[in-house]
């Protein structure tokens, strides 16, 4: 039998699967760059109100590699083609999300709260890259030089503004139903 989320549960796995989707830098990217054209960021919010729907009505067991497929073409959508396998530990992180909060337990999503906290504290990479010539002051930090390749992170209407991935999290491994291949 299949469990279903308490009605109480469901806003905060949303949050959960907006944050898990933000943190995706495939993602990110995508919707920045509008790959998927001036509706990225509305393809961006459909895959993750999809992905809240096929959890919360569908009949069907869960399977994680349909989720995977999901995610795979929700990037298609947006004119990315994933070949880091990335979205398996979304899709897995996804699944571990239901998972405990069906148990009431909402922790993960805690956890990609605060990450996404720090995130927002970061400063924005354009200023790095503008403001090369006050490097003399902090040289110590190797992380500056990191973020100013990244790319600015827009605000999305139905995802928190920015999270970061965090370690040591304890995700768990989601069994698969059958390998399939991608068309």
């Amino acid at each position: 039998m299949e469990r279903r989320l308490p009605a109480d549960s469901i806003p905060i796995f949303n949050e959960g699967i907006a944050l898990a989707l933000y943190l995706w830098r495939p993602l990110r990217i995508a919707v920045e760059s509008q790959l998927g054209g001036r509706e990225s960021r509305q393809k961006a919010d459909r895959l993750g109100s999809d992905i809240l729907y096929w959890f919360t009505q569908c009949k069907e067991p869960l399977f994680i590699d349909d989720l995977e497929e999901m995610l795979y073409h929700g990037m298609r959508s947006l004119n990315m083609v994933i070949q880091d396998g990335s979205e398996e530990e979304v899709a897995e992180k996804l699944m571990v999300l239901h998972e405990e909060c069906l148990e009431g337990n909402f922790r993960s999503i805690e956890i990609l709260r605060e990450a996404s906290l720090k995130q927002a504290a970061r400063p924005d990479p354009k200023e790095l890259v503008n403001n090369d010539e006050d490097d003399d002051e902090d040289d110590d930090s190797d992380e500056d030089s990191d973020m100013a390749v990244e790319m600015e992170v827009p605000a999305m209407e139905s995802m928190p503004k920015a999270a970061a991935e965090a370690e040591g999290d304890g995700w768990t491994v989601v069994s698969r139903r059958r390998n399939k291949g991608r068309n």
